[in-house]
């Protein structure tokens, strides 16, 4: 055989193709996608919460409303509702000015600051966005209350202004930010990403598997009904994921050392689910188009790889990766790790969508195969050996 004979094999063809779709739909996807760092960072809310009466509180409060680059920031939330808030990442940062703020920094005292509380348990982008915004803003009011503060200080003192002024400018800083950070996850970014690769590894191996069974399926047509069989797609995917999911469990246990026992069994429990839900996912274009349904889920991978908003919340996302977020198993399945490996929130929300996200993917399934795949003639063995009975199903 030559090589142009070669060359023309459907093998051939189909390596060249898949190599030429697969770079477009990763580059096409994740390029585009990831433009939204830095430039949505403005769209993320957070909260400004001024309890303070006097002058200082309520220029501050404005000031920042004016030079933070964010363009939905909350001002009439209490600090209590907005720290709530922080909780189900619903904001990106709660700033709390306190009541007696103005009165202590007149009288030269470091006991009252302002806090800017962090939520670590989400996307990574926002923690570390928020941190730098927070260093900013600390430095620039340091350096702003540390010439005022003392000036008034030394004014109270009958001191005169001028004089005040200058001595001002060598008394130590009186105001000091205090960073707040809950939910605090532990150093490491293979702990940042386990929520992710958590879910990947399931949503991967559901993806694979779909591909197998589904072909098993269609394989065993004349040994079986399309019912029967369809049931034992779904009751070997369910082994395949208890037993995965204690596997891929049992690793980040290894790896990442998370705390205690009762969370193992979560998180398996969690894990295969997500297994589950994905394979019946991903499923829908295997039944629907055969192995050429993996040229479908490759590119519905790859945006859910953004739009699982373990980098970049959903405020962040472009529109497309933002509707992709509302029917991901990957997004809610990552939702629920952040909770339950690091949050104080409950993760039941994000369970009870991947479940009604897993219902419908196996109600499309059934649909496709009830109206797709035509009844076959099934051969079923007489108890005479010479004999065989044939079916319709």
């Amino acid at each position: 055989m030559k090589f142009t004979q070669f060359l023309k094999t459907k093998g051939a063809n189909a390596a060249i193709f898949m190599g030429i779709f697969y770079a477009i739909a990763m580059l096409g996807i994740f390029l585009p996608g990831y433009t939204a760092i830095p430039g949505n960072i403005d769209k993320l809310p957070i909260a400004i919460v001024n309890e303070d009466a006097g002058e200082y509180g309520a220029k501050i409060a404005s000031q920042l409303q004016v030079n933070l680059p964010f363009k939905e920031i909350e001002t009439g939330l209490t600090n209590k509702k907005a720290l709530k808030d922080l909780e189900k990442n619903d904001l990106g940062l709660v700033v709390h000015i306190p009541e007696t703020f103005s009165a202590d920094m007149k009288n030269g005292e470091t006991s009252s600051s302002i806090d800017f509380t962090i939520n670590e348990a989400g996307a990574t982008v926002v923690s570390s966005t928020m941190n730098s915004i927070v260093t900013e803003i600390n430095n620039q009011l340091s350096a702003q209350f540390s010439q005022q503060t003392a000036q008034d200080v030394l004014m109270n003192f009958n001191v005169p202004e001028k004089q005040a002024a200058e001595v001002a400018e060598n008394i130590e800083t009186a105001y000091v930010g205090n960073v707040v950070t809950i939910n605090e996850i532990p150093d490491g970014m293979h702990n940042n990403m386990l929520p992710m690769f958590l879910t990947m590894a399931g949503y991967v191996g559901a993806m694979i598997g779909s591909m197998q069974l589904v072909g098993a399926f269609k394989a065993s047509r004349k040994k079986a009904s399309k019912t029967r069989l369809f049931i034992y797609v779904q009751l070997i995917a369910l082994v395949i994921a208890v037993v995965s999911s204690l596997v891929a469990t049992g690793v980040a246990y290894l790896i990442n050392e998370p705390s205690g026992g009762d969370l193992f069994f979560s998180l398996v429990g969690q894990q295969t689910l997500n297994y589950m839900v994905c394979f019946n996912f991903t499923a829908i274009s295997i039944f629907l188009l055969g192995e050429g349904g993996m040229i479908l889920n490759l590119p519905i991978l790859f945006t859910q790889t953004l739009a699982n908003g373990a980098t970049i919340t959903r405020e962040m996302m472009y529109l497309p990766y933002e509707w992709m977020s509302h029917i991901s198993p990957m997004y809610y399945s990552v939702q629920a790790y952040f909770a339950n490996l690091y949050g104080s929130i409950s993760p039941s929300p994000y369970i009870w969508s991947m479940v009604a996200v897993g219902a419908v993917a196996m109600l499309i399934n059934i649909i496709i195969v009830a109206i797709f795949h035509k009844p076959m003639s099934v051969y079923v063995p007489a108890t005479d050996a010479k004999n065989t009975t044939e079916i319709t199903a």
